[in-house]
């Protein structure tokens, strides 16, 4: 009865309301993450510039552990929810066990990393004692207890597989809130806990990770019933594996292309000064309220697409299709309103010193001119993803963040006027969706279209 009750929600609930149903949830914990993204450093800049750069720079690697995280967990819902579509419950369970195993193995190799990688990274782009120090405290520590960051993400993608996005909110929450609650704590020393500083803002982080993860399993064990823990589905199944990755892996490489593009661009921007790429990481930490909600309402989609795929119902995927882009543009023209208006209150909160705001002010009303086009371009890469092509997500990325943003930021940079900078995010984004726009009505015409005639 479960999967009938399931099949009913994703296949014949209205469009609009399943989409609000499915990713509301998903839009609010996403920007209760966001929240804790930017009390992390709002903390963490008391402390001291360096301590911020050390965050900032600290982001290529983070980001590209939550590449891997999600991309598996992606490549899993889409997987997952297309056998729930096909009614093909025991490829659903295959899937489940499988990614669980995945995301294990994954945490694993970042313990690795955090043993072996952070000092060097550091080094390879400061020699500032001060950030070198913090920072390697920090990356260590978020890297060597990661566990939680990717066992969290796979419980979380189990539940919005099913349609289960609210109980998929609560884990991320409880994460986040702890995360929040505990970086005082941990970086200034409150009640019995010694001040640690940097390195406390790291603590937090995995102690929320590690937290929801364990909120994410209970949920999952006690609510989840189309699914099957059963020890059997955990054993490797290279089929199965191989249809997790064919998606998981364009979507590694394009997160992971955003850590290379952070990297490039503080090289660029550090050879300015070092409070460019201060103001660069508190973009970074800002723009998390818009994109965010854009990435949860995409959590939300990614299942029905690929749901109604399996279904081969053209309708219902061109009709959410739509409603997406047009909910995800919406949300980014109101932050573009708000970076155009209040930019020097938005860069206060970090205690902003005069130099950062002459440099951040022009810089965020800048590079919010490009979140006109990402609305788009996001939900396009989702639909791919959701459809098994998550390959032209990855070339639709590459192509804008290492062909066109990186090259231009750089020549733009000959220039020696830092404003000109920041005008590569704008010319790259116009560039993806041109992109985009070409891949989409191939995918329509190739992919879409012929499940009129099944």
């Amino acid at each position: 009865m479960s999967e009938q009750r399931q099949e009913n929600k994703m296949g014949v609930m209205p469009v609009g309301k399943l989409l609000i149903s499915m990713s509301l949830p998903m839009m609010i914990s996403m920007l209760v993450q966001a929240l804790y993204n930017v009390v992390d450093s709002y903390f963490v800049a008391k402390l001291s510039q360096d301590a911020l750069n050390a965050v900032s720079l600290s982001f290529p690697i983070q980001n590209l552990l939550i590449a891997v995280s999600v991309g598996t967990g992606v490549g899993l819902n889409a997987l997952l929810s297309r056998n729930l579509g096909e009614k093909n419950f025991e490829g659903a369970n295959q899937a489940a066990g499988n990614g669980l195993l995945l995301g294990f193995l994954s945490g694993l190799v970042a313990i690795l990393v955090g043993l072996t990688v952070p000092r060097a990274f550091f080094m390879a782009q400061t020699d500032i004692p001060a950030i070198v120090e913090q920072g390697t405290a920090y990356l260590t520590i978020c890297c060597t207890w990661s566990m939680g960051l990717f066992m969290g993400i796979m419980f979380e993608r189990l539940l919005q597989s099913t349609g289960k996005t609210f109980y998929a909110m609560i884990a991320q929450t409880v994460g986040a809130v702890t995360n929040i609650i505990m970086d005082p704590v941990f970086i200034f020393g409150l009640g019995p806990f010694p001040a640690m500083g940097v390195a406390g803002a790291a603590a937090a982080t995995v102690a929320g990770q590690i937290l929801g993860a364990l909120v994410g399993f209970t949920l999952n064990v006690v609510f989840n019933k189309e699914i099957s823990f059963r020890g059997r589905y955990l054993k490797p199944n290279g089929k199965v594996i191989g249809q997790i990755y064919a998606v998981g892996v364009p979507s590694m490489v394009l997160s992971s292309v955003g850590s290379v593009m952070v990297f490039g661009l503080n090289k660029i921007l550090i050879a300015f000064t070092d409070t460019a790429t201060a103001v660069f990481g508190i973009y970074f930490k800002l723009q998390s309220f818009i994109f965010m909600p854009v990435f949860g309402l995409n959590n939300g989609m990614v299942p029905i697409i690929a749901y109604n795929y399996g279904a081969r119902n053209r309708e219902r995927i061109l009709q959410t299709m739509k409603l997406a882009v047009i909910t995800a543009t919406a949300i980014m023209l109101v932050g573009i309103a708000v970076a155009e208006i209040f930019p020097a209150q938005l860069l206060g909160m970090f205690e902003a010193s005069e130099e950062m705001l002459t440099i951040g002010v022009p810089a965020l009303r800048i590079i919010c001119t490009s979140f006109a086009f990402a609305g788009f371009g996001i939900v396009c890469g989702s639909v791919f993803q959701a459809l098994g092509h998550g390959v032209l997500s990855m070339i639709s990325s590459i192509v804008r963040q290492l062909v066109v943003l990186l090259p231009a930021a750089w020549l733009l940079s000959l220039s020696g006027n830092l404003n000109l900078v920041w005008l590569a995010f704008p010319i790259a984004e116009l560039f993806s969706v041109c992109l985009c726009i070409v891949f989409t009505r191939r995918i329509v015409k190739t992919v879409i279209d012929p499940l009129a005639q099944e």
